[in-house]
């Protein structure tokens, strides 16, 4: 049974259960994005595949959408989504399909140059959005 009121434990007033589940929704909702855009993503690029219209090198199409998880949600999303678009664009863009093989040494370098571009990418959209917060350094006692 859900109660409203005090919570003891926590120290605060709550709403108990659901309190605790909006905060786990609220923690796994950057992750549940990142991977909702790079299927969106993904599923547009399959498509246009099946009908022969597809891009020769489809997975450098995620690079965007990744830096605006980045820019938006910060680095450990956007880390997900870095390795969700690889392994998606392995299983579902690259031939064979729906396979994790890779025939070519040109489809492993796709796949190599897009993880080297956007784990870079993610690092220094994450130090430009989202600095770390220094402290100053300690004064002297005997200055």
């Amino acid at each position: 049974m859900l109660q409203v009121g005090y919570d003891p434990a926590k120290g605060r007033k709550g709403f108990g259960a659901w309190g605790d589940i909006m905060g786990m929704v609220k923690r796994a909702m950057p992750a549940t994005v990142a991977l909702a855009v790079i299927s969106a993503i993904t599923l547009v690029l399959w498509y246009s595949k099946l009908i022969m219209f597809g891009p020769e090198h489809p997975v450098f199409f995620y690079l965007l959408p990744i830096a605006l998880v980045t820019i938006l949600y910060g680095r450990w999303p956007a880390l997900l989504g870095v390795f969700a678009a690889a392994a998606c664009a392995d299983y579902f863009l690259y031939d064979p399909l729906y396979s994790f093989a890779i025939d070519t040494r040109v489809e492993g370098g796709d796949l190599a140059c897009f993880m080297l571009v956007a784990l870079l990418g993610v690092k220094c959209a994450s130090v430009l959005f989202h600095p770390i917060v220094r402290l100053p350094a300690p004064r002297s006692r005997y200055d």
